[in-house]
């Protein structure tokens, strides 16, 4: 009678099937090596620490979490990281207000504690001989903010007890140099705004990059992009980034390129198939812009990097975290977006094929039955395509589309899909997430 529980058991515990090693001995050697090299990567504190102060006042990441959370609990819905859920329309004004003062007398007893120690190291520095220029003076912080008092009963029950939501903090410059004597900087602690959703690493970076439009062109003609399907992803990118673009401090995870291709905490999704995509398409140029400074994609898609340390090689959610810890690896995906064609144009591939939505289904149901059809149907100008291709690239997916067409279909009883198409405009402007492209000048509108 125990056969069976024993089997099983002795099967649950087998060891699942190891993914072949992408690195090999001498290859890791190497890595660790070159990683090494006198002036490689140097840590510091920012040339405007002191007069900006040691120590500064930011979001924690934790508290930013149960931001996020109460962001959904207030119902105001999937917001775009441009709002925040204090500002939002939604219920629980009453949480709202807590919230809010919540947030300022931490802030306050945050900035409080950073002023304190930071006058004290300025101090220190006046008394020091080798001080060469003035310091801006850092004056302890004034003006009460009253207590909000007891967090409301309903709101602890909704999303427990809330962490401290701000803290001093003190940010650090990284400094990685290739062996071409090409540098990237990156300042750790990013600022986010008070009441950010989205914040999850204090170690994480960002930086922005230069997009160049020739660069873009070609990329996009590279891809077989038509000359008005570049102009919606040039407009769509200004809400992104550039070729070279990271950022390691939210909740992408790792977000690299022109529309922030993301790993999410798993190391796969859209950056991994941004990987795959230059390894098959170019596996020489990729070997040289990522394979050699020891980051690589296994055959499941999923991101891999060499401990630049110590060699060890890390798969998935070891990987990314270890990309967000460690500067040198960071820098490989900006100088590879800032120099490499091949993986400018893996960006593009991936964009089309994964967020373009012009092929998107859409689906109604009709009291004469369902009507279906695609976006491009209803959606014919570059402002409209630019709109849901921002929806898509940010949330996933062109949703509510669905649900507005049908809506115009059942009020106008359209018999065709396409016939909603004079009604693209009135769509559009119920779909506008960050930006309004029904008013920009670079792009075609709706009749």
């Amino acid at each position: 009678m125990l056969i069976l529980p024993i089997l099983a058991v002795m099967i649950s515990s087998a060891p699942l099937p190891q993914q072949q090693p992408l690195f090999t001995s001498d290859e890791r050697t190497s890595v660790i090596s070159n990683w090494a090299a006198p002036g490689c990567y140097t840590i510091s504190f920012p040339q405007d620490a002191l007069a900006r102060g040691v120590l500064q006042v930011h979001l924690t990441p934790e508290g930013s979490e149960w931001l996020y959370r109460f962001q959904a609990a207030v119902g105001t819905g999937f917001l775009p990281p441009t709002i925040s859920a204090l500002d939002a329309e939604g219920d629980r004004s009453a949480w709202k207000i807590w919230v809010q003062a919540r947030l300022l007398c931490d802030r306050r007893a945050a900035q409080a504690a950073a002023d304190s120690a930071n006058l004290a190291l300025q101090n220190s520095a006046k008394q020091s001989a080798a001080r060469a220029t003035p310091l801006k003076p850092v004056l302890p912080g004034t003006g009460a903010v009253a207590d909000p008092g007891p967090i409301p009963a309903s709101l602890q029950l909704a999303l427990g007890n809330p962490p401290v939501f701000a803290s001093a903090v003190t940010p650090m410059q990284y400094t990685v140099t290739f062996g071409d004597a090409e540098s990237f900087a990156y300042t750790d602690n990013v600022t986010v705004p008070t009441a950010y959703a989205y914040y999850r690493f204090r170690q994480g970076v960002v930086c922005a990059g230069t997009m160049h439009p020739e660069e873009l062109a070609a990329a996009c003609t590279e891809a077989g992009m038509s000359a008005s399907e570049m102009r919606i992803a040039a407009a769509v990118s200004k809400l992104e980034g550039t070729f070279e673009a990271v950022n390691t401090y939210d909740t992408g995870y790792l977000s690299v390129g022109f529309l922030q291709f993301i790993t999410l905490d798993d190391g796969k999704h859209s950056l991994a198939e941004v990987l795959k995509t230059e390894k098959r398409r170019a596996p020489e140029e990729f070997a040289k812009d990522f394979h050699r400074y020891g980051i690589d994609v296994n055959n499941d898609g999923t991101l891999t990097v060499l401990d630049p340390t110590t060699g060890a090689e890390l798969s998935g959610k070891d990987a990314v975290l270890k990309t967000i810890d460690d500067k040198r690896l960071t820098a490989v995906f900006q100088r590879a977006g800032r120099h490499s064609t091949a993986f400018r144009s893996a960006q593009i591939h991936v964009a089309r094929s994964m967020y373009w939505p012009a092929e998107d289904p859409i689906s109604i149901q009709t009291p004469e039955g369902m009507i279906t059809g695609k976006v491009s149907d209803v959606v014919k100008s570059e402002a409209g395509m630019a709109t849901l291709f921002d929806r898509k690239v940010n949330r996933g997916s062109c949703a509510p589309i669905s649900d507005l067409v049908g809506r115009i279909v059942r009020e106008h009883h359209l018999k065709r899909l396409s016939d909603a198409s004079k009604y693209e405009r009135a769509i559009i402007a119920q779909l506008r997430y960050r930006a309004d492209f029904l008013n920009d000048a670079t792009l075609a509108q709706p009749e």
